[in-house]
């Protein structure tokens, strides 16, 4: 704790926050309950109506009492529209018989993502740099974190730093080519590929510092900054769990929800979204062959999905509606239920398909899977998850483009839970990932920022600032 002087100040410039919902949102809200341990203060400018899937009210018992929160408007249509819009398969109101509106549905998607750089959300971006200004007048801040998707934040939190004169640093929570290539409402073409290249090589050379997620997308964003000239550096912080959020929903506090219709039944369950990154079709193709071989097993078993779906990953899990196994669907349920179906059930499963760029996306729902300390089948092309996980006993790592080994590491769980088999784990413990430890790592880099030992340390090269490396613990 820092006592007996006053806390240096961040803003987060983040369009995702509650009651925003979803994983995306965890990261900012994590780092603002626990950066006062490390000297930090924070204040946020989010947005007030959020265009945006899901809601979850629980993420707001996090933020703590004396964080300053900002909200400004966006003139985004409602979310509802956006996925009306990008809807594929035709509906009544797309049909053959209105082939007008057939034409004027990928034409008004298309004119949206080719006007609105880099994404949608720069529509609040006006007055997101309006109320951050006010804010940066009225209270003293040392550093300005802008976190994306989505990228237009970069936008907004470079502006108010040029103003300011104040440090930026830019927290890439997904690559931005990834993001490009498989978030929905998104319709990258060479055009926009081409401004928004020249976008991130700019924002990259007008920032202090940027941070990853991940070892490999760190590499990535780097490599981005020296063919830009930048001389900034990057470095990643994973993201974590929060001991807190399983201690109020510790297994020995609470029973076992029933989803199903069974309390005796071996439990599988996937807590997120489920679309083209997050494909179920390998797990399903994994249980109807395991069906095939041994029907016996999928008795016994139920299999939890909770969280929003597309209309394809729904049509994939229709597939397994007449196995042996019983199939529970949820819609998407809060934060706190989801730690609850995850602590309640006997094996968990995380997707990453099969695509260029999967290697390197680390999910978030990853750490608290580790903090369940349950086994889970890590379905993921062989990248930075394999190696995070390689001495975490209950990883079980499944290449998604083999269904039969992740059919086989299923069967065995089923086998051990039918025989009563114990997992011994030795004394690996999850705590290396918890949260407070990833916000201490924060504070370490602001510190080098914005210290005065960090000021002397900055060289002017072609006219830019330059931070020498220094390793973080």
């Amino acid at each position: 704790m820092n006592q007996g002087y006053q806390n240096k100040r961040v803003l987060f410039v983040a369009y995702q926050f509650p009651p925003a919902g979803g994983i995306g949102v965890h990261r900012v809200v994590k780092f603002v309950k626990y950066l006062a341990e490390f000297g930090w203060d924070a204040s946020v400018l989010t947005v007030s109506n959020p265009s945006v899937p899901m809601t979850d009210d629980s993420l707001c018992a996090d933020i703590p009492k004396n964080t300053t929160i900002i909200k400004a408007k966006t003139w985004e249509p409602g979310y509802s529209w956006k996925q009306k819009l990008a809807t594929e398969k035709s509906e009544a109101s797309f049909s053959n018989s209105k082939p007008r509106k057939q034409f004027l549905k990928p034409l008004i998607k298309s004119t949206a993502n080719l006007l609105l750089q880099p994404d949608m959300q720069i529509l609040w971006y006006n007055n997101a740099v309006r109320a951050g200004r006010k804010l940066l007048q009225e209270t003293k801040h040392d550093a300005i974190i802008a976190t994306a998707p989505p990228f237009s934040s970069f936008l907004v939190g470079r502006k108010l730093a040029k103003k300011s004169g104040l440090p930026l640093i830019l927290d890439y929570r997904d690559e931005w080519g990834i993001s490009n290539a498989y978030w929905e409402n998104k319709q990258p073409n060479f055009i926009s590929t081409a401004i928004q290249s020249r976008m991130q090589k700019s924002l990259l050379t007008d920032a202090t510092m940027a941070i990853a997620t991940t070892p490999s997308s760190c590499e990535s964003v780097q490599r981005t900054a020296d063919e830009a000239g930048s001389p900034i550096r990057c470095e990643f912080i994973y993201n974590g769990y929060d001991p807190d959020d399983f201690n109020q929903n510790s297994s020995a506090n609470i029973s076992r929800k029933d989803y199903g219709n069974g309390l005796d039944k071996f439990r599988l369950a996937y807590a997120g979204t489920l679309w083209n990154l997050n494909s179920i079709e390998p797990l399903v193709d994994a249980i109807l062959q395991l069906e095939k071989e041994a029907p016996e097993l999928l008795r016994q078993m139920e299999f939890v999905i909770a969280g929003r779906r597309t209309a394809e990953q729904e049509a994939l899990l229709d597939r397994l509606e007449q196995l042996p196994c019983q199939i529970v669907r949820l819609p998407f349920i809060s934060h706190d239920e989801a730690v609850q179906l995850m602590q309640t059930s006997n094996c968990l499963a995380l997707l990453n398909s099969n695509l260029p760029g999967a290697e390197r996306v680390v999910n978030g729902k990853i750490f608290e899977y580790i903090a369940a300390e349950k086994p889970f089948l890590l379905i993921s092309p062989p990248g930075d998850m394999w190696q995070l996980t390689e001495d975490c006993p209950y990883a079980l790592p499944c290449d998604p483009a083999l269904p039969e080994d992740i059919a086989t590491a299923l069967g065995n769980q089923l086998k051990q839970y039918r025989e009563g088999t114990i997992q011994d784990v030795g004394s690996w413990s999850p705590k290396l990932h918890q949260r407070r430890g990833r916000a201490e790592q924060l504070a370490k880099l602001l510190k080098d920022v914005t210290d005065s030992s960090a000021n002397e340390k900055i060289k002017t090269d072609n006219g830019a600032r330059k931070l020498k490396k220094t390793p973080v613990a």
